[in-house]
């Protein structure tokens, strides 16, 4: 089969984030072709996610900029580096945050999605990789999460790709790319949710409203949403939630309003918010002696802490990266899953925007003025 190689260095769009709390500036960028085993891709579509908002207005590492943000969005393969055998120019594609290689240790156990090989091995605070493809104004841009969406082109290794379904709708399966999977599979994958059981998801965006999607399709009887902003309670019953909880309506502690409605303690929590303090109430909103509470919510900002006793009681307190799916198997099936209507997507969707308008997006996010918007990048 032929194999396109592609010789040339793009100029495109991309919005650059030129340093930490500082508006993105749409900037025209070059783009490397691809090495060994990477691949180029034209990015049609990308879900602005809140981990995005969290480098640049929240990490705000010093050496994590300039970066060209974006880990959420699908794509168009333009062209192949040497080595490719996989993909081939016009496949669609979802570039991974969390890379699947195969051939580590990680990649071969049935009991993690991590890789090895993944730019998050050792530079999880700056959250990217040294090296790069991208260049402006004569100076590198960092690739964000590996992936970088927020630009008309990016490069990929083959082992942060998947291949997915020629029929798939980019502007709504680029969801994928993380939010949805990552609450999704946090309550299928992490949590295992059992049929009948009484669940606890603590935040209504988009993260916590797929996991609310994982519990519903998982069999739970009873899906508490938790939010201090009842105008998503709507929207979280379209995805199967049963009881609605504003903390700040109740003088006790969120845990203790948790557990005199559920007769002590639910079967299962999610804490898809990033707050320290969020996670300690979801942990002791749990059951003692099975319940299961897992970190959903992405920071790195400081530390957490609870009593020994919820633990030695029974309790068990895990965390969830990317769902925990492995990319390149799972990601087309949920893919397939979608488009069979197994799962919801579109429901997600709030705004839709243009790559111009990307700060306008990051401020929707910023303020809780949306759930997914989505950003067409591409023509």
């Amino acid at each position: 089969m032929c194999r396109q190689r592609s010789a040339h260095v793009i100029k495109c769009q991309a919005a650059v984030a030129w340093e930490p709390n500082v508006p993105m500036v749409i900037e025209e960028i070059e783009v490397a072709p691809p090495q060994k085993n990477e691949i180029r891709i034209k990015v049609i579509a990308t879900g602005v996610c809140h981990s995005d908002l969290y480098h640049l207005f929240e990490g705000k590492h010093k050496d994590g900029f300039p970066a060209v943000l974006g880990h959420e969005g699908a794509g168009v393969v333009e062209s192949v580096g040497p080595g490719v055998t996989e993909f081939k120019p016009g496949d669609k594609v979802i570039p991974l945050f969390v890379s699947q290689c195969k051939e580590c240790r990680f990649c071969k156990s049935p009991k993690t999605n991590l890789c090895e090989k993944s730019w998050s091995t050792e530079r999880y605070a700056q959250m990217s990789n040294t090296d790069t493809r991208f260049s402006c104004r004569g100076k590198p841009v960092l690739q964000f999460m590996g992936t970088s969406t927020f630009s008309e082109y990016t490069v990929l290794n083959q082992i942060a790709v998947a291949k997915i379904h020629d029929d798939a709708p980019l502007n709504r399966v680029c969801l994928l790319g993380c939010g949805i999977s990552t609450g999704y599979g946090a309550a299928i994958n992490t949590a295992k949710v059992e049929p009948g059981s009484v669940c606890a998801v603590f935040g209504m965006g988009a993260v916590g409203l797929a996991a609310v999607m994982g519990c519903k399709n998982a069999g739970a009887s009873r899906i508490i949403a938790v939010d201090i902003n009842e105008q998503k309670f709507e929207k979280a019953k379209v995805f199967g939630a049963t009881d609605f909880v504003n903390p700040k309506a109740h003088k006790k502690p969120i845990n203790e309003v948790l557990t005199d409605m559920t007769n002590g303690g639910v079967d299962y929590s999610l804490e898809c918010v990033g707050n320290v303090a969020v996670m300690r109430s979801a942990l002791e909103s749990c059951v003692k002696g099975w319940g299961v509470s897992v970190l959903v919510g992405w920071t790195d900002l400081h530390d957490f802490s609870a009593r020994p006793i919820q633990l030695i009681a029974g309790k068990t307190w895990k965390g969830s990266l990317f769902g925990g799916f492995k990319g390149k198997d799972s990601i087309p099936k949920l893919v397939l899953d979608y488009m069979a209507g197994r799962i919801k997507l579109e429901e997600f969707v709030t705004h839709t925007v243009s790559l111009e308008q990307i700060n306008d997006a990051i401020q929707l996010m910023k303020t809780g003025g949306c759930i997914r918007t989505i950003v067409n990048v591409s023509k």
